[in-house]
């Protein structure tokens, strides 16, 4: 079978619809329709039941659809490996969001590399839907992200909660979300409880799609904004930054994700190590700032 009518196939059922599916891959709807079409011609089943809100498996789509990202996995691992250098047994790929790169994932590349010293890895970057589609296409072997989806053939891991905290440079400023507040685009659930605790918030003038991009606006610029305490903790600590205790906070919950068919002599170091630095970053979480006048001050919960 043609893995393009696979990847084709996972696009229409990750994004719901055949003209969202076309604009991910580049081509015009009728090349979907066709594909599709010639898809259940060679299966001799209906995948897809179209209607105004979109496309839905049938029963015989549903069961395909494990098929499919096995098939498509297997293309991409067959690639990885014969791309390998001679000195290498196998290639693992790990995608997560910026965020979670910095000081957690980036801390911990050079102990696996360690630990695995005969498997090559690849590290990237991305958002959430980016992040679930590469391994479901089988491009990632690992990703670690904030909001994953439940897919078949994946496994879901909570690995620890961010704290989201409220920080700005103004020594004076207080909880509001003023004119140099600046928005950053946590995800759907941030995004909920955001608008339910700030009802009157008439939207903000720069929005961030990563964390790490609001956070260098503020400190080079000034302002205002949402990011995960153990990202601003060091600039709290030297006074670049205000962490003010009346303004709620928020959680985000980062998880591990991966094929459940993953070859364990492969994954099972990496996923182990991944394991344990999520065990530290939760007992880590123990210290808590909290902003008393001018003055930040630890203590321990």
């Amino acid at each position: 079978m043609d893995t393009e009518l696979a990847r084709t196939f996972l696009a229409v059922v990750t994004t719901g619809n055949f003209v969202s599916a076309a604009e991910r891959l580049h081509v015009t709807q009728s090349t979907i329709s066709t594909r599709i079409r010639t898809l259940e011609n060679a299966l001799g089943r209906r995948l897809f039941i179209r209607n105004k809100g979109g496309t839905t498996l049938t029963a015989a789509g549903r069961r395909f659809q494990k098929h499919a990202s096995t098939l498509v996995r297997t293309v991409e691992q067959a690639r990885h490996d014969v791309g390998v250098a001679q000195r290498f047994r196998a290639s693992v790929a790990i995608g997560a969001r910026f965020g979670l790169w910095e000081q957690f994932l980036i801390n911990l590349l050079p102990r696996l590399l360690q630990r695995s010293p005969d498997v090559a890895l690849r590290a990237e970057i991305g958002l959430e839907d980016e992040l679930m589609r590469g391994l479901i296409e089988g491009r990632l072997d690992i990703g670690i992200m904030y909001t994953p989806e439940s897919r078949p053939g994946l496994k879901i891991e909570h690995l620890f909660d961010e704290r989201l905290v409220f920080v700005s440079t103004e020594k004076n400023a207080k909880s509001g979300l003023g004119p140099d507040y600046v928005y950053v685009d946590w995800g759907p659930e941030f995004l909920g409880r955001h608008g339910t605790s700030f009802p009157d918030f008439q939207g903000p003038a720069l929005t961030a799609s990563i964390g790490w991009l609001g956070l260098q606006h503020v400190l080079q610029n000034g302002g205002a904004g949402y990011f995960p305490i153990r990202l601003v903790r060091p600039y709290l600590a030297r006074g670049k930054l205000v962490k003010w205790a009346e303004a709620p906070e928020f959680s985000l919950s980062a998880h591990l994700v991966y094929p459940l068919d993953a070859e364990a002599d492969v994954i099972g170091d990496i996923v182990t190590a991944i394991r344990n630095a999520a065990e530290a970053e939760r007992v880590g979480f123990g210290g808590v700032e909290t902003q008393t006048g001018r003055e930040t001050t630890r203590r321990r919960r």
